[in-house]
This record gives structure tokens, C-alpha cells and sequence, in this order.
């Protein structure tokens, strides 16, 4: 099983993952640590990433996910913004997105006060870009870190 955390830039991909990778003791994977250099480049320059710089590496993540699923499991922490690309994500094996919901207001103040390639000023962009899923556990960040893998931990039926 592998679970994919999803979510605009900021609203705690990272942070939720890895809590959530210990809660299932899976491995927790960052899906920026697979983004080629140009996307990076790219995205360090204030440009926001178009769909033909974004396929390769969902194409990637995604046999990735094949070995995961063969294997251990895993968490792994992506965007995933578009329908299109949580059906990427998910054409080689059972996929579970948890979507981590928040409001502009909340993520702007969490990434002014971190230190990431993504810059606050292209936050407009991933919420011009995110299609909400349909089939997702959904929680809100609003909540403490503790209160959402609570959350996720009822919602997954993990004792």
C-alpha cells in the first residue's frame, strides 16, 4: 500500500508524511528529492512548473509507487494538483491520497516562515492549478499535527 500526501506547496506535505510513515512504519519518501535539476532551476527562479516540465518526474514517482506497493508500502509526499496526475501517480497500483486541505491565509503564513525552493509569491499558482480530489481522506491543517494523524489514523482503521 502507498500512501501519497497531497497538497498546494506549504500546507504540510513533509510533515504529515513522515508522521504518518512512522504510525504505519513504512518509508517515507519526499517527491521534490525526485524532481530533475531543470525543474528546480526552474521553479528557484520563480517560475511555476507547466504540465511538460511536471511528466517526467510524475512518471517517475510513479513506477517508483509500483515498487513501493510490491514492497514495503511507503508514504510519499506530492503535490499531486490535477485528476490527471494522481491518475499518473496511480497507473501501476493501488494508490491512497491523503489530501491536506487549507485555506491561502493559513499555508501563506506556514511558508513565509520556512526555507524552500518553492517561494510564497508562486502559492497563487499551485491553488490556479489544484483540482480538489473526489477520492481522497481529506483533513484539515488547521488542526495540529497530532490532531490530523489522529485523524488519519481513524479514517485509515490503524490501531
Amino acid at each position: 500500500m502507498v500512501f501519497v500526501v497531497m497538497g498546494v506547496s506549504g500546507c504540510g506535505k513533509s510533515t504529515i508524511g513522515e508522521a504518518l510513515a512512522d504510525l504505519l512504519n513504512f518509508p517515507f519518501h519526499d517527491g521534490d528529492d525526485f524532481h530533475p535539476k531543470a525543474n528546480i532551476d526552474k521553479m528557484s527562479s520563480g517560475q511555476a512548473l507547466n504540465d511538460d516540465d511536471r511528466q517526467p518526474w510524475l512518471d517517475i514517482l510513479a513506477v517508483n509507487i509500483q515498487l513501493w506497493n510490491r514492497g514495503e508500502g511507503a508514504v510519499l509526499a506530492c503535490s499531486a494538483l490535477k485528476e490527471k496526475y494522481r491518475e499518473t501517480l496511480s497507473k501501476f497500483g493501488e494508490v491512497t491520497f491523503v489530501y491536506l486541505k487549507g485555506s491561502r491565509e493559513v499555508i501563506l503564513e506556514r511558508m513565509k516562515q520556512r526555507d524552500h525552493f518553492m517561494k510564497p509569491e508562486m502559492l497563487d499558482s499551485q491553488f490556479a492549478t489544484l483540482e480538489e480530489p473526489q477520492e481522497a481522506l481529506t483533513v484539515d491543517i488547521s488542526q495540529s499535527t497530532d490532531e490530523i494523524i489522529k485523524e488519519l489514523q481513524e479514517k485509515i482503521n490503524v490501531n
